[in-house]
């Protein structure tokens, strides 16, 4: 259930930080040449479901640190380390969107 959870989670953060990237390269182009084309929007939906499969083999970190670290209250351990890689891998995709209201800025 968590798996699911987290994949819905990167599924809707993807698209919110794509429609956060086309607004603000609408609002502030950094360029004259600033488009969303239908390939653009292709290529970089395809990229986001590489980046989803590389995000779900990191998940199986979880177990991985559980074995190396052995916590004493595992349940706690393991709600902690979902949270964290959890909202870790939701807010990533808003670095691209961030970065690009950077650029704008500072070329201005």
């Amino acid at each position: 259930m968590r798996r699911f959870h987290y994949n819905v989670g990167l599924v809707i953060a993807g698209v919110l930080a794509f429609a956060a990237y086309v607004i603000v390269g609408w609002s502030f182009p950094p360029d004259d040449e600033f488009e969303i084309t239908v390939f653009d929007t292709f290529f970089q939906g395809i990229g986001y479901v590489f980046m989803m499969l590389l995000a779900n083999v990191c998940f199986f970190l979880g177990p991985v640190s559980e074995r190396y670290f052995k916590p004493v209250d595992v349940a706690s351990y393991r709600r902690r380390n979902y949270a964290r890689g959890f909202w870790f891998s939701v807010l990533l995709p808003f670095s691209i969107p961030a970065l690009l209201i950077v650029k704008c800025v500072v070329d201005r």
